[in-house]
């Protein structure tokens, strides 16, 4: 957290309670971090230097109060005196917001030259300018320079030359660059390379590179090998803040149409510093003789700086910077509170690149497109006063009356919250926030959405997030829904409402949701101010009505998903291991439970449905029900650990007997080749042992969640490893295996299904129906199981013990590494990293864009998407890209266009209208059903009927009460038979 300002008195120091992790509530933060750098940052000790506002000391302490309320495990402290060096010794990491730049250099000069230095972090928000310095001593160890994965490769073959060639299969493309250093595993045949020894990576290409290493006289290569990416620490050598001033090597860029602005910011900052020191105040807000005063001071500091002065002074920027000086603004506290966070995290733990050592930052974009007047920026006594010395009082009045839809109130949604309360957005009668969600709060939310406290576990995010921000500005006029905004709410969220809205937030986890969103936005016309994180990742993208393209318009390509075969029989990786053991999980403890149920509560319809289908799919979920009811059915605990015990020798042995018997270790394919070849890994079967705890601990947590499914007690014992719990599981017998001639195993990657059908599959269900109705009358009556829904974020309830079990025993069978229990959370549970910084950095981002939204009447160069990544860090920022326009004879439209015609015309008006465009239409559709086609001569007799009575009859589409329009989509040539993509057309019939 970044608290601006300091005013001699203010400031936080913060260390953390020695407690252990509890995984529950940080589990986005260690998808990110990892345990050995979150308990670097449990550790740490770190000042905040700078409170502004009424009293420092009151300030001070009113701040300590909501910040130790964000997390008890944080000891939270003040010091209320004059600050000196020796105070500063206590800490890793010392955080400056307002410091004149020669009480800095004394700062700095002492934090650099302590044993172990102190890192020194400086940075001033400044109206609509920032800028950040870092110092984190003479040598810093930066442990992890970007905290991605390490890439690795499955080796296919390795050439006996100098340099060796190394060929991966194409499986995956590889991401090593030049200059990687890289190490192998498991290689037979060229075992030298398995010595642990870093090897450099060169000439790097999609599936293959040169190793610079002369392997001709070492072993030939036979098969396997696995390559992965080697991560050195990095040591970086920071200059002290007095030598960095005068020579600050190169600036982070963040804008390369700015590429000029660092060097003129550093000159600028210098300047209010001294003009702060001679006046003892900040410049004043439209006045041209502070502004002058500014200028004369770059000026003449420019002056000395010999081989680094700058040619030319933009006059116009200096007095934006001057002018706004004194005001912190909202959203750039929020996107330089993420930098700086980042960056103390880096300090504590040397995890991520440090910022080395400038950064600097404008957004003069934002200000409003015609000139602001003196009188415009003068205080008006209101909590907003800082704003309006910026913006001025008729962008304010717009930012109060705006009408906003925020969409999602989870991480990103309640920084906007506090954001656009702060700023006051919709605080006035005549403007108004809907905000929506149909989530629920839950325990891993409160360490990053900061409006939530533990009491509002299981209370909806949007109306516990609402009334936080309320708190924050009584005056926000918010309304709280629990919708989802979807196509099944638009009565909720209709026409009316859409268009009365001035601009959309979305704040969303989904790209399904945001696509949804987006094409809402493009139908009304409405700016979309898009965001999203990942990890230390951010990104923020301005759709802007007619200016810019859609969200749409562009998308990310689909992940790769591993192919059936490969997860069901042949896993190379530790992620192909845990997608099949959330799918077993859910097969056998929610799946079939639930199948059970539905044959249960209504037999007759289950069994005419079983055959209807008539199909494979039919007759595996009659044999499963069948199997659950009847071979498998627990009446005792101890049926239930038999049951767990049968599934892993199963599991584990029996299908591992059966694969290796149907391809053994030297079998070939069809073409002669190696059958397992890589990416294939020869899988061996485990023998169980009770002595084994991760055997037994599998065992254990299977047979309690079989138990619960059943609706069986569990005994205590059950729930540790003990001598009982392992007698109990000896006490199974387990039939001997023998594998089977003629087992058919899919090897096809292509297959969609692992069932396979039979040679008169109804047959096989008339048997099954009729075995099943026996069972069934064997019941106890008002028999029905309890089918389990995974649930990753409550590690008391087994779940993740049975996942992470069935996981790391297939891993163990292939030979692949096991991982613990919370990786495994993160993979199974698709966990998506997350951490505040990167949330609070691209909320800033985009409120710097709605500012512009509101004020209107800006082009598309002064709108802005960026990308962030701040464990590099890395700024990308750019204007967006322009619509893709379609020209038609003298007419011309984007996706941006609908067509709307007034009256309720019949089909043939409507082919007339378009006519009369230079448009032949051979198609209208409506919904996903064809009005109208030239092709059908049945169709022509529709032709002077009304649009909207065709659509009713056809479609069965019946417009709502508060719709006035339909709208159709229409498939038109040009007079050369030329296809034209024309736009939506909404024919307005009432």
């Amino acid at each position: 957290l970044l608290l601006p300002a300091f005013r001699g008195g203010g400031r936080v120091h913060r260390r953390r309670r020695a407690l252990e992790i509890d995984e529950d509530l940080h589990s986005r933060q260690l998808a990110v971090y990892g345990r050995e750098t979150m308990k670097r940052l449990f550790a740490s000790n770190v000042l905040v230097s700078g409170l502004q506002g009424l009293g420092a000391e009151i300030g001070c302490l009113a701040c300590v109060l909501k910040l130790q309320d964000l997390n008890n495990a944080v000891i939270i402290s003040t010091l209320t005196g004059d600050l000196t060096k020796e105070h500063l010794s206590k800490f890793q990491a010392v955080v400056f917001t307002d410091i004149t730049l020669e009480k800095a250099v004394e700062f700095d000069d002492y934090c650099h030259n302590h044993q172990p230095p102190i890192a020194f972090i400086k940075s001033e928000v400044r109206g609509l300018f920032g800028s950040v310095f870092c110092d984190f001593g003479p040598e810093f160890t930066v442990l992890d320079v970007d905290g991605e994965e390490p890439h690795t490769g499955i080796v296919a073959s390795i050439s006996n030359d100098n340099p060796a060639l190394v060929s991966c299969v194409d499986d995956e493309r590889l991401e090593f660059q030049d200059g990687d250093l890289v190490v192998f595993s498991e290689v037979h045949g060229m075992t030298e390379l398995n010595d642990g020894k870093p090897r450099k990576v060169k000439n790097a290409r999609p599936y293959s590179f040169f190793l610079e290493e002369d392997t001709s006289s070492f072993g030939t290569y036979v098969r396997g090998g696995i390559v992965t990416q080697v991560k050195p620490p990095k040591v970086l050598k920071f200059k002290p803040l007095k030598e960095a001033m005068k020579e600050p090597g190169e600036f982070l860029m963040s804008d390369f149409s700015k590429f000029d602005r660092p060097p003129l910011l550093h000159l600028a900052f210098q300047a209010l510093d001294k003009f702060r020191n001679e006046l003892g105040r900040f410049p004043v807000a439209g006045s041209t003789d502070d502004v002058q005063r500014l200028v004369d001071l770059a000026i003449s500091i420019n002056e000395t700086l010999g081989d680094g002065k700058l040619e030319e002074i933009d006059k116009k920027l200096l007095q934006h910077f001057a002018s706004g000086s004194r005001a912190v603004l909202n959203p750039m506290a929020a996107m330089f509170g993420g930098i700086v966070g980042q960056e103390v995290v880096k300090a504590c733990s040397g995890k991520f690149h440090p910022l080395y050592q400038f950064f600097y930052f404008d957004s003069v974009e934002s200000l409003p497109v015609e000139p602001l007047e003196p009188g415009d920026l003068k205080p008006e006594n209101t909590r907003y006063d800082a704003q309006i010395s910026v913006f001025g009082s008729k962008l304010q009045n717009k930012l109060e009356q705006a009408k906003i839809f925020m969409v999602g109130s989870g991480a990103l949604g309640c920084e906007f919250l506090k954001n656009l309360a702060l700023m006051g957005i919709s605080c006035s009668q005549n403007g108004k926030l809907t905000v929506t969600d149909d989530d629920v709060i839950e325990k891993s939310n409160l360490s990053r959405q900061f409006l939530f406290r533990d009491w509002n576990i299981g209370q909806p995010k949007s109306t516990v997030a609402a009334t936080a921000a309320m708190a924050i500005n009584p005056k926000l006029h918010v309304e709280a829904l629990q919708n989802r905004a979807s196509p099944e709410t638009e009565n909720v969220f209709n026409d009316a409402f859409w268009e009365n809205l001035d601009a959309v937030v979305n704040a969303l986890d989904n790209v399904t949701a945001r696509m949804y969103i987006d094409s809402r936005c493009v139908y009304f016309q409405k700016p979309l101010l898009e965001s999203g994180t990942l990890g230390a990742k951010c990104n923020a993208q301005m759709v802007i009505p007619h200016l810019t393209e859609n969200y749409g318009a562009s998308r990310d390509p689909p992940e790769k998903q591993a192919p059936m075969c490969t997860v069901h029989s042949f896993p190379h990786n530790i992620d192909h291991c845990l997608t099949w053991a959330r799918s077993e999980f859910e097969g056998l403890l929610e799946k079939t439970p639930t199948e059970v149920n539905g044959f249960l509560s209504n037999p007759s319809v289950y069994v005419a449905a079983a055959r209807t289908a008539g199909d494979a799919q039919a007759r595996d979920q009659l044999e499963r029900v069948i199997e659950c009811l009847h071979g498998d059915k627990c009446e005792t605990f101890q049926d239930c650990i038999t049951w767990a015990r049968l599934k892993f020798e199963d599991y584990f042995s029996n299908r591992v007997k059966q694969l290796t018997y149907t391809f053994p270790e030297d079998s070939m394919t069809s073409s002669g080749a190696p059958f397992w070849s890589a990416p294939k890994r020869f899988p061996r079967p485990l023998e169980f042992s009770s002595t084994d705890p991760s055997q037994l601990n599998f065992i254990l947590a299977a047979s309690i969640l079989r138990a619960e499914t059943f609706g069986i007690p569990i005994p205590d014992w059950a729930k540790t490893r003990n001598k009982v719990a392992a007698e109990a599981v000896d006490k199974v017998i387990v039939p001997e295996f023998q594998p089977k001639q003629g087992v058919k195993i899919v090897t096809d990657e292509k297959a969609t299904s692992i069932s396979s059908a039979s040679v008169d599959d109804a047959g096989v269900i008339e048997e099954l129906i009729t075995k099943l109705e026996q069972i069934s009358k064997t019941l106890p009556p008002g028999f029905h199981m309890n089918p389990i829904q995974f649930e990753k974020d409550d590690d008391t309830n087994f779940h993740m013990d049975v996942i992470a079990g069935f996981a790391n025993m297939r891993a163990r069978n292939y030979s692949i590494p096991e991982v613990d229990k919370l990786k495994a959370k993160f993979i199974a549970g698709r966990i998506i990293p997350a951490i505040a910084t990167a949330t609070a950095m691209a909320t800033g981002l985009v409120c710097l864009e709605l500012y512009k939204v509101l004020a209107g009447g800006h082009k598309v160069e002064d709108y802005r998407n960026t990308f962030a990544n701040l464990a590099i860090p890395l700024f990308s920022i750019a204007e967006p890209v322009p619509p893709k326009t379609i020209k038609h004879k003298d007419l011309s439209w984007t996706v941006w266009d609908r067509w709307t015609v007034t009256g309720n015309i019949t089909l043939r008006e409507l082919l007339e209208w378009l006519k009369e465009k230079g448009l032949n239409a051979y198609s209208i559709s409506c919904g996903t059903s064809l009005l109208y086609n030239s092709m059908f001569p049945r169709h022509k007799e529709r032709l002077d009927r009304k649009v909207a009575d065709v659509a009713r009859e056809v479609a069965k589409m019946e417009v709502p009460s508060y719709r006035r329009h339909l709208d159709v989509v229409v498939a038109c040539e040009d007079d050369d038979d030329n296809d034209v993509d024309i736009p939506l057309v909404s024919v307005y019939f009432r």
